[in-house]
């Protein structure tokens, strides 16, 4: 079906919101725009030679503006007047069409309306959502609803009736103690496998780790807000990428890059840690002692904490986006957080003799 092949290069270009961003990327000398918390706004005669691509955010094509490419666009409001050259993906928003498209579109759990003068001259495939067209409106391609099949179950023939079984004495209540001291020697054992990690990350990414731990630290907020970004962004995108079959194997990378990516920030974050607690005793103490130290105590008291009921995993969750989050703003400590400063290092001068 046209559709499955044009669906992979949505996505693809869907696959670049999974890197950690700044708030917007520059433009691709091929022309792709892909924009990170931001709207966009294509002027009425202008002219767009590549993709776009829009995370959290709104997007206008204004009446008499044309894109050369695909457009996707998740979380949020997606207005097409002009037209579009490509395919259009949207998951999670509103779409109105006012123009033509040229291409497919895939709309995954939002809602798209094509009003009188909107053509697409391809297929509209639904996964979750609705597509309500006004009277006027051209589709020369195929609507397509997946709504859940139907399956056919075939009539049971008649079984016969099962004699009586004699009495047969109740089974006793068996009540399974949880030992409590399990829960806490398996966080104890978690704690330093972690630790015994970042010991040995520090010895090759000791100056990633810090650029990663600063941005957590200077800005815990903006960190927070970036891993629950990621953290809604990374299901969808294993989810879009699985159902694709082709790109199951990327759809496994990214899967793996998760975990990847809280170990790393919890490491970051230990190292910390390590760090104001050497300082607290007026100690000095190796990079490699104070992160595994620092990292150990970290995982440890936020895995105790877990184990309280009913609010437990709240401080937990919220380290977790935290870590999630500088690691994504600094792409695994290869760069400086956006916005962030960087400190400068004061040298202490002795006094003259």
């Amino acid at each position: 079906m046209k559709i499955k092949s044009n669906l992979v290069r949505i996505i693809l270009l869907l696959a670049l919101l999974l890197l950690p961003t700044s708030t917007v990327f520059a433009q691709s000398p091929g022309g792709d725009v892909v924009l990170f918390g931001q709207n966009y706004t294509l002027e009425s005669g202008d002219e767009l030679n590549g993709s776009l691509a829009v995370f959290g955010g709104n997007v206008s094509i204004e009446k008499d503006s044309t894109i050369n490419g695909d457009v996707a666009l998740i979380g949020g409001n997606l207005s097409l007047l002009g037209d579009t050259n490509g395919d259009v993906a949207l998951i999670g928003g509103n779409l109105t069409i006012s123009g033509t498209i040229e291409g497919d579109i895939v709309i995954i759990g939002g809602q798209a309306l094509l009003s009188e003068t909107a053509v697409v001259n391809g297929d509209i495939s639904t996964i979750g959502g609705n597509v309500e067209k006004k009277p006027g409106a051209e589709v020369n391609g195929n609507i397509t609803n997946n709504a859940p099949p139907v399956i056919d179950v075939p009539d049971v023939p008649n079984v016969p009736n099962v004699p009586n079984v004699p009495g047969v004495p109740e089974t006793p209540n068996v009540d399974v103690n949880i030992n409590p001291f399990w829960s806490v020697g398996s966080k104890v054992g978690q704690a330093i496998l972690v630790a015994l990690v970042g010991m040995l990350l520090t010895l090759f990414l000791q100056p990633q780790l810090e650029r990663a731990g600063n941005a957590m630290v200077r800005q815990p907020f903006i960190a927070g807000g970036y891993g629950f970004l990621v953290f809604i962004a990374v299901p969808v995108a294993i989810f879009i990428l699985a159902i694709t079959i082709i790109l199951i194997p990327i759809a496994l990378i990214v899967a793996l890059i998760a975990p990847l990516a809280w170990l790393f920030g919890m490491v970051a974050l230990g190292q910390e840690v390590g760090d104001r607690f050497t300082k607290a005793i007026n100690q000095i103490w190796a990079p490699v002692l104070s992160t595994g130290f620092g990292t150990f105590l970290l995982v440890l008291v936020t895995g105790l904490i877990s184990l309280i009921p009913c609010v437990g995993w709240l401080p937990s969750f919220l380290v977790t986006l935290v870590a999630l989050g500088g690691v994504a703003m600094t792409w695994f400590g290869t760069r400086n957080a956006p916005g962030g400063t960087v400190s400068q290092q004061v040298v202490e001068v002795p006094p003259t003799s």
